[in-house]
């Protein structure tokens, strides 16, 4: 019986032979490596996967599809939504430190859930995601740059990425409105020491008017700080590299511990 993709899912099914071996190809799966794939769908990259790595876990949330992958015996499922799995927990439990995580991320929660993976980035020694095209776009965007945002500082300061594949909508059934592209994301071996919150904070403030300049906006609310470091605000935040907001980060999480 053929499963029919749910619009509430966001489902949108890989059927492209010539492209999933690209993008295996792209993963480079070696056996009895640890990898977690998110959302398998209807099993398009999950085979070739299994067959490379001798064993794959999958997190799928879907009830028929985790049913019918469940008869595979190759498969872990974990049938649950993925912002809510733990993947320092599915490391541990697969006894190793750290995972391979993959999959072609539902296009509605694509920013949320690489938002959770980086929360569990310690536990991740690589990603390899296909994404609505805009999105890795704004992930890989370099400053001054209409797709450089918030996206782009929040991710480039853990992880080294590129765009290693674009995938055209009639590679799907069905077919999104959008072109696709598949991303590899390293995490960085030794990434700056901050305060995520923090940086975050920063961000959202700076980019919230993007068009202004921003004494107008991270002026403010450095000056509702008392921030007494030099800082360039006679630019728009779109001009501020990555190396910088990091910077910033640091300089107030220090000028805010005690002693």
């Amino acid at each position: 019986m053929k499963h029919i993709a749910r619009k509430r899912f966001g489902q949108h099914f890989l059927a492209d032979g010539g492209v999933v071996d690209a993008i295996v190809r792209a993963i480079d799966p070696q056996p009895g490596q640890a990898m977690v794939e998110i959302g398998p769908g209807l099993a398009a990259l999950t085979q070739p996967l299994v067959e490379r790595l001798g064993r794959l876990t999958v997190i799928e949330l879907d009830r028929d599809l985790a049913a019918r992958l469940r008869q595979h015996g190759q498969l872990a499922v974990i049938e649950c939504d993925v912002l809510k799995v733990d993947f320092g927990a599915v490391a541990q439990g697969l006894g190793v430190n750290k995972t391979r995580v993959v999959g072609n991320l539902p296009y509605n929660i694509s920013t949320p859930i690489l938002f959770h993976l980086l929360d569990h980035v310690d536990a991740i020694e690589d990603q390899h995601f296909m994404l609505q095209k805009e999105v890795v776009d704004r992930m890989v965007a370099a400053p001054s740059t209409a797709a450089y945002g918030r996206l782009s500082v929040m991710l480039q300061w853990r992880y080294a990425m590129e765009n290693v594949l674009r995938v055209a909508p009639e590679s799907f059934d069905p077919p999104p409105r959008v072109d696709s592209a598949v991303v590899r994301m390293l995490p960085l071996q030794t990434p700056p020491s901050l305060d995520v919150k923090l940086l975050s904070e920063i961000v959202q403030v700076a980019f919230s008017q993007r068009r202004k300049l921003l004494r107008h906006t991270l002026g403010q609310w450095l000056a509702g700080r008392a921030f007494s470091g030099a800082f360039d605000t006679q630019r728009r935040a779109e001009e501020v590299p990555v190396e910088e907001f990091v910077a910033l980060c640091r300089q107030l999480g220090k000028s805010a511990t005690p002693g």
